[in-house]
């Protein structure tokens, strides 16, 4: 076990890596479950969306891609019924939202996701399992703090 003194935060952050590593391997098994048949980057946008609609340009800042990179994303999403687009007074803006498959979607993805997740905690003892929920939600709280710049360390869906 790591310490948990500022000084020891190098050898945590080796340990989490490792462990977020872990993670990430069983959280991207929902993901290639064969009812979510989105690539990642579209399913980036759609959690983009589940948050409220967006115009275009909002949602390329969101996923740090070009406006017509995020409209050819928004065209596909859209030939897949995933998202509407709603043309408001002026046609040059376009609000996107998430439509009811685009829902549905991702709460099959986070379904897969939580079972996954369920199998591997319900493997671990109790005070085990009950440190690792602790610990994840100071993290969660930490990351969440404002950074020395006034920034976030969040990252965007």
């Amino acid at each position: 076990m790591v310490g948990t003194s500022g000084e020891g935060a190098a050898e945590s952050a080796a340990v989490l890596d490792d462990a977020a590593f872990t993670l990430m391997d069983v959280w991207s098994r929902a993901h290639n479950a064969s009812d979510v048949p989105v690539p990642s980057t579209q399913l980036r946008a759609l959690f983009v969306l589940e948050r409220g609609a967006v115009n275009v340009s909002n949602l390329a800042g969101e996923l740090g891609a070009l406006v017509s990179s995020a409209s050819r994303l928004c065209d596909r999403l859209e030939a897949s019924g995933l998202l509407t687009r709603d043309h408001g007074r002026d046609r040059r803006e376009v609000t996107v939202r998430l439509s009811a498959d685009g829902q549905a979607l991702l709460d099959r993805l986070r379904r897969h996701r939580r079972e996954e997740l369920t199998r591997v905690l319900a493997s671990m003892p109790a005070p085990a399992r009950a440190a690792l929920l602790w610990g994840l939600t100071e993290f969660h709280e930490a990351a969440s703090k404002p950074d020395s710049e006034g920034g976030s360390f969040s990252m965007p869906a």
